[in-house]
């Protein structure tokens, strides 16, 4: 074979090389975007480090906020993949998501694991006591709303008088119907608003030092759960035409996709079928960001490194 020849087939090959790199590097990167809420990032971060670190992925992320902008986003095809769509509160998916009676334009790509709820909490200390800070049970037979009001003497506060005293959503505008759950339920008690999530958390975190019975709204997942031992006292399963005479609906949080992402990027569309971060995992995380300030990419990377024997079982 003759030098010119050979220098033409070498740089042929070198030419087919160099255009065949960014098609490749383009197969592997992926576009999504960064919920608005610290869970939801925390369950994205989990999911796109092991799509980088075992898969070789690159992640673009795009900070906007969830909602139908982002179901538009993925049927268009301008964003991959989403993380944690709460049903109840994006109701967009119904439009798109064939399994929630939508047209089919959006994938759905499997439960995250995370399961929306909200409900009424008492300390573990006020049902079984706590030997070691000194504290008796002080209501020992609750476990529903129907005992509440043997032991309503247990939980009276200046608001209350003579009732026993729910530390209620903290915001009316967020439409809980505490008090009047707690009216059509028989539960002689006061509903009480503190006007913001801060104080609202503040007064369970101050009553729970001081080893102070109470009973409180909350909703998983929620860092409070991770300072807090907390027990959920049972209430009607939600029913829709009684409501609010019951609990909250649950939310099956999800993945949802383009279309073709199964097909183009089968190891990922697996993954997020197989993920499940469940609500104490995510609120331990969300505590470390979110009341000790740590950097969530710095303390997702450390809970990946301690939970490895837990995500391994998603791959592939």
């Amino acid at each position: 074979m003759s030098f010119k020849l050979k220098t033409v087939l070498a740089f042929t090959v070198l030419a087919l090389s160099l255009g065949a790199l960014p098609s490749a590097q383009a197969a592997k990167r992926l576009t999504a975007p960064d919920p608005d809420w610290t869970g939801g990032v925390v369950t994205c971060r989990i999911a796109e480090y092991i799509m980088e670190n075992e898969f070789g992925y690159k992640i673009k992320t795009i900070t906007m906020p969830s909602g139908p902008g982002v179901f538009e986003g993925v049927r268009s095809g301008d964003l991959d993949f989403a993380c944690e769509s709460w049903p109840s509160y994006n109701p967009a998916g119904d439009k798109y998501i064939s399994e929630f009676g939508g047209d089919g334009s959006v994938a759905y790509l499997g439960a995250t694991g995370i399961v929306g709820k909200s409900g009424y909490f008492v300390p573990r200390y006020v049902i079984e006591g706590d030997a070691a800070r000194g504290i008796p049970a002080s209501a020992p037979k609750l476990k529903s709303y129907k005992d509440l009001n043997q032991y309503g003497h247990m939980f009276r506060s200046l608001e209350s008088g003579d009732k026993g005293n729910l530390i209620g959503c903290p915001v009316a505008a967020w439409l809980c119907e505490d008090q009047k759950r707690l009216d059509m339920l028989g539960v002689d008690f006061h509903a009480q608003a503190l006007g913001s999530e801060t104080a609202h958390w503040a007064e369970m975190q101050a009553k729970y030092k001081r080893g102070e019975p109470f009973i409180a709204y909350a909703w998983a997942p929620h860092w409070i759960h991770a300072a807090l031992d907390l027990v959920e006292i049972e209430l009607p399963p939600y029913d829709e035409a009684k409501w609010p005479a019951t609990n909250w609906a649950q939310d099956i949080t999800h993945f949802h996709g383009k279309t073709s992402l199964p097909a183009e990027h089968p190891q990922v569309a697996t993954l997020l079928q197989k993920m499940n971060l469940t609500n104490d995992m995510q609120a331990g995380i969300i505590y470390e960001i979110d009341v000790k300030k740590r950097d969530l990419d710095e303390v997702v990377e450390e809970w990946m490194v301690a939970n490895e024997s837990v995500w391994r079982q998603w791959l592939p």
